[in-house]
């Protein structure tokens, strides 16, 4: 269970500062599939990224079961994000000095763990024949589904994914969400940033948000 209690975040000081979350509080039950909408602005990435430990919220904690990961060092919360959080980017943040193969398994490298799934990843991915490619050479499908076997290389337990269909043709992003709904269908927690809502309404939940608040 991932749990969220009184998340703000505030960016800049003064009349500059700005308030992306506003006290959000929210729960994610192990194994839904829950999509967090709303418009460009309206802090729903800024949560993602809160919650996957990759920024750190102004005020308020997030719990995982009852790890607060808000009292981890860096340290601790890199290997923490290593081992239980896989991220899905819209812009896949492949390093295109590295192949498909060697992108997936840097995760397994940085956590020297054996990457005894890859192969059956690269097989349910339908990237068999395309890991030894560089990004440039994939097509934005392809890239994307590298992406996502670099989130699942450790076997995590949760999947965080950013707008992951915004930067794909529709039968493409069709596709990736087919897969992200059989991800789930397993047992995997899959929370989804997005402003469609139609890829919204194939999740079990919806989290709309608008200033920072969650409205519904």
């Amino acid at each position: 269970m991932i749990k969220a209690q009184g998340l703000k975040k505030t960016y800049g000081k003064g009349e500059g500062m700005v308030t992306a979350l506003c006290g959000v509080d929210l729960t994610v039950n192990d194994g839904e599939m829950v999509a967090i909408i709303g418009k460009s602005g309206s802090g729903k990435s800024t949560l993602l990224n809160l919650l996957g430990g990759l920024d750190t919220p102004t005020e308020g904690k997030i719990f995982y079961d009852d790890t607060e990961i808000g009292k981890m060092n860096d340290s601790q919360l890199s290997d923490f994000r290593l081992n239980n959080v896989g991220f899905v980017f819209q812009f896949f943040d492949l390093i295109p000095e590295l192949t498909a193969e060697e992108n997936i398994l840097l995760p397994a490298k940085l956590t020297k763990k054996k990457a005894d799934n890859a192969g059956e990843l690269y097989e349910t991915l339908g990237i068999t024949d395309r890991v030894r490619h560089y990004p440039a050479e994939l097509s934005g499908g392809q890239q994307q589904r590298a992406a996502i076997a670099r989130a699942l290389i450790n076997s995590p337990d949760v999947l965080l994914c950013d707008e992951p269909t915004g930067n794909l043709d529709n039968k493409t992003g069709e596709e990736v969400m087919a897969l992200l709904k059989r991800l789930n269908g397993q047992g995997m927690t899959v929370i989804i940033v997005t402003h469609d809502r139609e890829i919204a309404q194939q999740c079990s939940r919806i989290v709309e948000i608008s200033d920072g608040k969650v409205v519904q």
